[in-house]
């Protein structure tokens, strides 16, 4: 059996334009989804912990970098007995470490 391509254009024409017409129907029918789907946002919730962790390591990063001569001085002044500890300045600054301590929430599991 032999097809007549000649002859037979009409038909291949309107076979060729239907499938067009589908195609185009179908992606305009994607195409809304496509721009729904851009318009949703997602969200995040950061949980008390995580905040009281973004406020400890703000707090870490805001202190000075260690004077390792001073640590030194320090440590020789010490051994030498040289070095005196102020006992109503220590209390105070461990009393101080307390409270800020104490501000902090540990869940204990």
């Amino acid at each position: 059996m032999a097809i007549d391509i000649k002859n037979n254009t009409a038909t291949n024409t309107s076979m060729r334009t239907a499938r067009d017409t589908q195609s185009a129907a179908q992606s305009n029918a994607t195409a809304p989804q496509k721009s729904a789907a851009a318009v949703k946002s997602d969200s995040v919730s950061i949980t008390s912990q995580a905040q009281q962790l973004q406020g400890a390591q703000a707090k870490l990063a805001a202190l000075p970098e260690v004077d390792q001569k001073k640590v030194a001085e320090i440590k020789q002044a010490i051994s030498e007995g040289r070095y005196k500890v102020d006992p109503e300045k220590l209390a105070a600054n461990i009393a101080s470490f307390e409270a800020e301590l104490s501000g902090l929430s540990f869940d204990k599991e």
